[in-house]
């Protein structure tokens, strides 16, 4: 099955193992992988902070790009993912870019979504022995309604153990240009997140949404926690 990479500006910028890995999974089960090399910013940064008309162009140039093939479009991040199945909204006065949007927001997943649903695997047969936080990121969760896929897979990775903490699906503070706008009120919510995860004493916090991964990794540097944190696509890569 032929699929194309979203790869993400924090996955291409920041997390460069989040998206070899992405891609090497991908490949590992089964998929022909193409990276359309024009891809962009998907506009989210502007979106969030109100900018729709200005990220308008970086929405028309990402469209174009994808419209080169009609393959599924993979995104390891729910955030970006979600941004995206907007664009259709968005561009809602101007039919026919709205009608292109809606074309490609439709071809578009999040990597777990594939996995489970368009090609029907749970079991990625992967292995990561010791204990787990998953935390659930709002995009993913909340907005695309992915809840289920992310902890289908981790169940079946071998030695894994998934442990609940409190306030498990409370937003972890950073919420895009949230976290720099309002830090204060972001840094207080992440402080508590990395209580809560504390309280039971994990060895890893796994998520699928690296901008959350990366505040709460923050957060447990600055608190000198030995935890690993890791994004899902490394964790299914394990062996």
């Amino acid at each position: 099955m032929k699929v194309n990479f979203y790869v993400t500006c924090i996955g291409d910028a920041l997390k460069a193992n989040m998206a070899r890995d992405s891609v090497l999974l991908l490949e590992k089960l089964g998929c022909d992988v193409i990276f359309l090399e024009r891809q962009g910013c998907c506009g989210q940064p502007a979106i969030n902070s109100g900018y729709v008309k200005d990220a308008k162009p970086a929405m028309k140039s990402l469209i174009t790009t994808f419209e080169e093939n009609d393959y599924p479009i993979v995104s390891p991040a729910g955030s970006c993912t979600y941004a995206i199945k907007s664009y259709p909204a968005y561009l809602a006065d101007e039919p026919e870019w709205a009608a292109r949007a809606k074309a490609v927001a439709d071809r578009m997943q999040d990597l777990t979504t594939f996995i489970v649903h368009t090609m029907g695997i749970v079991n990625v047969g992967a292995r990561l022995p010791g204990k787990a936080v998953y935390h659930p990121s709002c995009s993913l969760s909340r907005k695309l309604g992915v809840v289920e896929e992310p902890l289908t897979l981790l169940r079946n990775v071998e030695g894994l153990e998934l442990l609940p903490i409190v306030n498990q699906e409370t937003c972890c503070g950073f919420g895009g240009t949230f976290s720099v706008k309002m830090s204060e009120i972001s840094g207080e919510m992440v402080k508590e997140k990395v209580e809560h995860i504390m309280d039971v004493v994990p060895d890893f916090v796994i998520g699928a949404d690296t901008s959350c991964l990366i505040n709460i990794s923050g957060r447990l540097t600055r608190e000198k926690r030995p935890v690993k944190v890791m994004h899902i696509a490394e964790v299914l890569m394990s062996r």
